[in-house]
């Protein structure tokens, strides 16, 4: 290779993988690498006590039960594009957040979702196209109902030219195919790499012994055709790894899925692959042997899907240690050396440091033995991979002795359930006894994933400290166990000779039997293998006037954003608010209130010489109350001119379409006509092609909107009355609320949501 050439491809390289300088945010983790980092400096540690919110969006997917709204918009071309959980795509202008386009994929809400999310959206530029062409800038979505969707970064509408009209199912030509809508999801945004649209899959990965398999594929950006696909787990005799899949139906085992996000090295047509755990989570009996490429980070070719490399953090998972975080791919500069990085967060709390070009460990490893399996048919194990002291961020053993609680009570409770438990420190096998896995599920390290300051040689992330408690159930006694323990999640585990029941481990107060904090944030020194700060993380929800209450901390599902004004952008603790820490101390410097709780990546981008921070709060539906919102906030540092939020009310008369929709399921399309009358507003409505008519009476406060509607359902010779209760949203282009419904259709009372969006005059 010539002298010249070799400079060029490395320069390429290196700007590949460092962190953009840019006003934009392309990529979810603000770019390829997921450094999610940002350059710009206008809000800074001096300033930030001044942020003020901006601008607020509403995406008209408002959910009453199900949903968390987890999607951190991306901003390329001068438009801003964010996702809902229906999958509602939606292109708004960044400095106001008027909606320029939505699209609904008209998600199919019967399925039996068990993460009802959607992360956010992905984005390729045909250079091909000339400018102006339709479809040349695309925005891709995965639908939490197993579709991928390509439209027109202009116009929102599907890309005709690829896959089958701009949309493909992926639940096609799956070995296990789904049982059922939901069973099979996408919730993170792919991967565009190389004209190449790369996507995972989520999983139900605790039903059955052969859920749908997580096989990764990529399809090619403009067309939509498959170029290649890959199956974490081996099928053929002779595939790397399969003999470490032992047993009869080993090989038809499922999930081992890439449910979070990918990460490349565009420069060396790598993409990195956080594999999940095989199904069943809790009893690996009919999958014996290390389990070969789940619970690990892959390095597939990009161009090709080909295995280069592959690391395991888990063998034989039997706790649902997913990878759960998008790897990060940077620059470790150690001993006057730049080192090709990946630092890949573990649900364990362990951090591994891998050299992204052949996955070799950069901080040392070591196998450790661990606690065996007392069930009948499993053989967990005997050893797990333990980076060093300083890379592993929370505790990993919980003795009865440590039991917390507020008062003497509930402190008893928690340590009288500890010492029923088997509870010998992480990688305690689930039992028939009940074990104790610490961390638990959620974390250690979770889909919030960390984030890279490479010019200060810091990582920063949320780290959790809640245990569960997992107990295997004999297949005949899990009817009665159901009966015993209702409200507690149960599952099946079909295909095995045990079910599982897992809960949080809480006293009798309702707060973890862990010691506080329950949740931190830390930052630490990549070059020196250390921790320069930690600090509790929010705080739980009540315990802000408790003695210590802020304390505490929190347990958090939201990421973290750095940006070079040294300052820490972080959501999802359970107080819902979003708050600045100073990087070079922790000190928090600025807080604000959402709506519901932040739990999503904040990003940030510059626009009309404005620096804007945006993060979705939409609460979530596992973590309480149950508050949820689709709300997206903008926050600006204040300026001459600056309008400010909009709270005035509009003026609502004229045309409106959208849905009601009853249960949060059933959708009933719907045209609402509004006019003047005296002090109050009177209408038609229309819904499902007219079978659903009636007359609307309407009233405003404000930006308050309330009404009664009188209908008759032709269709099923049944009516009665719904009343609405909500506001005016996005300049008065929305209408959203909850609905009231008492009929002759239903046997009681049902509930619902209305969103209605203005036709334009």
């Amino acid at each position: 290779m010539k002298a010249f050439t070799l400079i060029v491809l490395l320069a390429a390289q290196a700007q590949a993988q460092s962190p953009i300088q840019s006003t934009e945010w392309p990529a979810y983790g603000g770019d390829a690498a997921g450094h999610r980092y940002s350059t710009l400096d206008q809000i800074s540690a001096a300033n930030v006590a001044s942020l003020k919110p901006a601008w607020v969006y509403r995406t008209g997917d408002l959910l009453r039960r199900n949903g968390r709204f987890e999607a951190t918009p991306i901003l390329v071309d001068g438009t801003l594009y964010v996702s809902s959980p229906l999958g509602r795509v939606s292109a708004l202008d960044p400095q106001t957040g008027a909606e320029r386009w939505t699209y609904d994929p008209m998600v199919d809400l019967h399925g039996s979702y068990g993460d009802f999310a959607n992360r956010g959206v992905a984005t390729w530029l045909d250079r091909s196209a000339s400018a102006g062409t339709a479809c040349r800038r695309r925005i891709y979505v995965g639908t939490v109902d197993a579709r991928l969707i390509a439209l027109d970064g202009a116009t929102g509408r599907r890309c005709d030219d690829f896959g089958n009209h701009g949309t493909i199912d992926l639940t096609h030509d799956l070995l296990n195919a789904p049982e059922e809508t939901g069973e099979y999801e996408v919730t993170s945004p792919p991967a565009v790499v190389a004209g190449l649209v790369i996507v995972g899959s989520s999983i139900g990965d605790n039903n059955r012994l052969d859920a749908p398999n997580g096989v990764v594929r990529a399809y090619d950006a403009k067309s939509g055709s498959e170029r290649w696909s890959w199956d974490p787990i081996p099928r053929t005799p002779g595939a790397p790894g399969f003999d470490t899949w032992r047993g009869t139906y080993a090989h038809q085992t499922g999930a081992a899925n890439a449910w979070s996000v990918l990460s490349a090295d565009t420069a060396r047509d790598l993409v990195f692959v956080p594999v999940g755990s095989a199904s069943p989570d809790f009893y690996g009996g009919e999958r014996l042997g290390a389990n070969q490429y789940s619970s690990s980070v892959v390095a597939l070719r990009a161009s090709t899907g080909q295995v280069v490399w592959a690391f395991q953090v888990v063998h034989h998972d039997l706790w649902d240690y997913d990878v759960p975080a998008q790897p990060v791919a940077f620059t470790l500069h150690r001993g006057g050396k730049d080192l090709p990085a990946l630092a890949v967060a573990t649900k364990m709390g362990h951090l591994f440091i891998l050299d992204r070009t052949n996955g070799q460990p950069l901080v040392p490893v070591e196998e450790r033995s661990v606690p065996a399996s007392d069930v009948p048919g499993e053989v967990a194990s005997p050893t797990q991979p333990f980076p060093p002291a300083a890379y592993r961020f929370v505790p990993e053993s919980l003795p009865a002795s440590d039991a917390w609680g507020v008062t003497p009570e509930s402190k008893e409770k928690c340590r009288a359930w500890i010492a029923s438990l088997r509870s010998e420190g992480i990688f305690t096998p689930s039992s028939l006894q009940g074990t104790i896995h610490y961390p638990g599920h959620i974390g250690g390290f979770n889909w919030s994933g960390v984030s890279i300051d490479e010019r200060d040689g810091l990582l920063v992330a949320p780290v959790n400290r809640l245990a569960m408690v997992v107990t295997l159930i004999p297949r005949d006694s899990i009817r009665a166990v159901r009966r015993a323990h209702p409200g507690v999640e149960i599952n099946g585990e079909r295909g095995t000779p045990y079910g599982m029941m897992r809960q949080t481990l809480l006293g009798s107060d309702g707060l973890p039997c862990t010691p506080p904090p329950f949740g931190e944030l830390v930052a630490f020194e990549l070059t020196r293998g250390a921790v320069r700060w930690r600090v509790p993380y929010g705080y739980l929800r009540g315990m802000a006037d408790a003695p210590d209450g802020k304390a505490m901390g929190s347990v958090a599902l939201g990421g973290v954003l750095v940006t070079a004004g040294h300052l820490v952008f972080g959501t999802g603790t359970m107080d819902e608010h979003i708050r600045a820490f100073d990087l070079a101390t922790g000190r928090e410097l600025w807080s604000a209130p959402l709506p519901a709780a932040g739990h999503a990546l904040p990003m940030t981008y510059m626009s009309g010489g404005r620096q804007y921070v945006v993060v979705a709060a939409g609460g979530h539906d596992r973590l309480g109350p149950d508050r949820l919102a689709d709300q997206l906030m903008a926050f600006a540092l204040s300026g001459p001119g600056d309008p400010g939020l909009d709270t005035m009310p509009h003026e609502l008369v004229g045309q409106w379409k959208g849905e009601l929709r009853i249960n949060d399921s059933d959708r009933h399309p719907t045209t609402l006509t509004l006019r003047q009358a005296g002090d109050s507003l009177a209408g038609d409505v229309a819904a499902d092609d007219g079978q659903i008519t009636g007359p609307i009476v309407a009233h405003t406060r404000g930006t308050a909107f309330t009404f009664s509607l009188t209908f008759a359902f032709s269709a099923k010779h049944c009516g009665g009355t719904i009343t609405g209760s909500g506001a005016q949203a996005n300049g008065g282009t929305l209408l959203e609320g909850e609905l009231k419904v008492e009929s002759t259709c239903a046997d009681g009372p049902e509930a619902g949501i209305f969103s209605l969006r203005r036709v334009a005059r």
